[in-house]
């Protein structure tokens, strides 16, 4: 979740650092600083923002051709400076060359399982630890393991770690080198000014503008920088040739860091989502399994069953796909939780499709639970991922692509609504795979879906609406979100939006369960966000806004046109343009997204950097 930036160069690279690390700064922004080699060791850190840290290193006259940067997620130790990346180790106290000028230098992302042993091991040696992080125990180790050359010292550690970590390392007295290494976080290597320059990211967006050519670290990887050549190797130090691991060209905009005409990230990239949308069906003329890789035809005959793995926003689209394959394709559908899937005991079914949902591709637990499936015999994997170079995709026999872009908000919405887009795609072709879909039922689906940013454009403008809802909420402690059907997991992920970046406690509940507890907590301080389209199930939901009103609830109900709900004493009406059918869950969650986001504005809440999160969760 953390962010680094790397690189050695015959320029001053410490402008490239800092706005590498300005880029990645959604990704952790609980800490960051800057280490460089001038002559020595040189560095500042801080726990405000990376703004505040560039003026920190223009005040203090940092610059170098050897750096490295970090952004950091807070794991071990709380936000203080001590517990700032880059780590320094001085080697044992009682060495004749420690004292206050650093020997080595160190960037982590990720974390260290057995820190606690190393640890203990490397203060019988006579190391001081200054942080309680995992990180400095990584930098001790390795100067202990060094005897002149960092490659082979860092080599020698990561042998000895457990755990995860992306490393970005230098030595004193190897001017101009920068090593680093991978195993369960991601890490890129851009090769710029002609192959003279050399960088590491943990992400290429961290390196547009400087360098569009990419190598995409692999699991176990090694990597080693200098002046005019850089070498890739595993962990017994065999190296890799260009077909191994190749350059690849990859357009990381830069513009997709600014905010344009928007005040935060998170708005901009809720009203990027009828583009987003487009762009992920573009090129859709019909439905066949082929839209998912090669061989998907294949695959989807010989499967009977569909187990979806995700965490947090993508687990919910899980569950409305549950809703749609179920009904749509008439195929048995399991959604997990990933992290808890991996840990607990399961009846693994060889004719099982496993689809992963995430929009970085990196995050941890769902790498980890797509690993633990195919360990049990599930050799079927198919991921729906936003970025096409990830390690899911790479991993995963079929891929959908989602093109939403970067998302740099925290609170995730385009990756979302792109997500049941491609899911949606994916009932379809295994609804047609199946035998459950007509000529004209694929033409009415897929006209229904070129609509869809016409109709998010429609949606949107409700804003003003919104606006008005968001007051009331702002004066409030708690929430409840109802939803019944295809519409229950995007209450779930209302509520999510709502808690996370306004700090607003918010609870949903299919409808039906009202009565079976919550109903309890309805009061008038309490108010009640209903999402009612109109659809099988909207008598029954009538009852229970009955059962609300009853108890003195207030109800803010996102309905259809025809449901026939009307704005009264205690219940505030939104008309949501049309009824979209099968799809209609893609138009109710953004009202629900302008209504936290303006939320959080009314409160003056961070909202693209909301406390104790970060991006893309690389660590479990």
């Amino acid at each position: 979740m953390c962010g680094i930036v790397a690189g050695v160069s015959g320029r001053d690279i410490v402008p490239v650092l800092v706005q590498g690390l300005q880029r990645l700064e959604y990704r952790g922004y609980d800490s960051c600083g800057v280490a460089v080699h001038s002559g020595g060791l040189q560095r500042a850190r801080s726990t405000a923002r990376v703004a505040e840290l560039a003026e920190q290193v223009k005040a203090e006259s940092i610059g170098s051709g050897t750096g490295i940067a970090h952004t950091r997620w807070a794991t071990h130790g709380a936000p203080a400076v001590h517990n700032a990346h880059p780590h320094f180790s001085h080697g044992p106290a009682n060495s004749s060359t420690n004292g206050s000028v650093g020997r080595v230098a160190l960037v982590h992302n990720g974390i260290i399982e057995n820190h606690d042993e190393l640890r203990a091991a490397l203060q019988a040696k006579g190391y001081v630890f200054e942080s309680q992080t995992d990180t400095e125990v990584i930098a001790h180790l390795v100067d202990s393991l060094y005897e002149g050359d960092v490659f082979a010292a860092l080599q020698a550690a990561v042998a000895r770690l457990h755990g995860a970590y992306a490393l970005a390392v230098f030595h004193r007295d190897e001017p101009h080198r920068v090593v680093g290494a991978r195993a369960g976080s991601p890490l890129v290597l851009g090769v710029g000014d002609g192959g003279q320059e050399h960088f590491l990211a943990s992400d290429a967006m961290a390196l547009a503008g400087v360098t569009d050519q990419i190598v995409y670290l692999e699991e176990g990887d090694l990597v080693d920088l200098q002046l005019g050549r850089y070498w890739v190797a595993d962990a017994r130090g065999r190296a890799f040739d260009a077909a191994q691991r190749p350059v690849k060209t990859v357009h990381a905009h830069s513009g997709a860091a600014e905010l344009g005409p928007y005040r935060h990230y998170m708005q901009k990239e809720i009203f990027e989502q009828p583009r987003a949308i487009g762009d992920t069906l573009e090129g859709v003329e019909g439905i066949t399994p082929e839209l998912f890789g090669d061989g998907a035809y294949g695959i989807f005959k010989q499967i009977d069953r569909v187990l979806i793995l995700a965490c947090g926003t993508s687990y919910y689209s899980g569950c409305v796909a549950k809703y749609w394959l179920e009904e749509l394709a008439q195929i048995p559908t399991q959604v997990e939780v990933a992290s808890e899937y991996r840990y607990r005991t399961s009846v693994p079914d060889p004719r099982t499709l496993v689809v992963t949902i995430t929009q970085s591709g990196e995050t941890a637990d769902t790498l980890a639970a797509l690993r633990h499936a195919q360990g049990l015999g599930m050799p079927h994997t198919l991921t729906i991922c936003n970025v096409a170079t990830s390690a899911m995709v790479r991993e995963c026999q079929l891929a959908y692509i989602t093109r939403a872009g970067v998302e740099i908000g925290v609170a995730s919405t385009k990756a979302f609504t792109t997500q049941l887009a491609g899911l949606f795609l994916l009932t379809l072709a295994l609804a047609q795979v199946r035998g459950r879909l007509s000529e004209e039922q694929e033409a009415e689906h897929l006209k229904a879906m070129r609509h869809l940013p016409v109709a998010l454009q429609a949606v949107l403008a409700l804003e003003p609406q919104v606006i008005s809802w968001s007051e009331d909420f702002a004066r409030m402690d708690n929430a409840l979100f109802l939803g019944r059907g295809l519409h229950y997991p995007i209450a779930l992920e209302g509520a999510l939006k709502l808690k996370e970046i306004s700090y607003i406690h918010a609870e949903a509940y299919p409808a039906g369960e009202l009565k079976h507890g919550p109903l309890a907590l309805v009061t008038s301080a309490m108010p009640v966000v209903t999402v009612a389209p109109n659809d099988a199930l909207l008598e029954k939901l009538k009852s229970n806004m009955q059962e609300v009103r009853a108890r003195g609830g207030v109800l803010y109900v996102l309905a259809d046109a025809d449901t026939r709900i009307q704005s009264a004493e205690g219940i505030h009406v939104i008309r949501m343009p049309e009824h979209y059918g099968a799809l209609s869950p893609l138009l109710h969650v953004v009202p629900l997204q302008l209504l936290a986001y303006h939320t959080a504005l009314a409160k003056g809440t961070d909202v693209d950097k909301p406390r104790n999160l970060a991006k893309s969760v690389t660590v479990e």
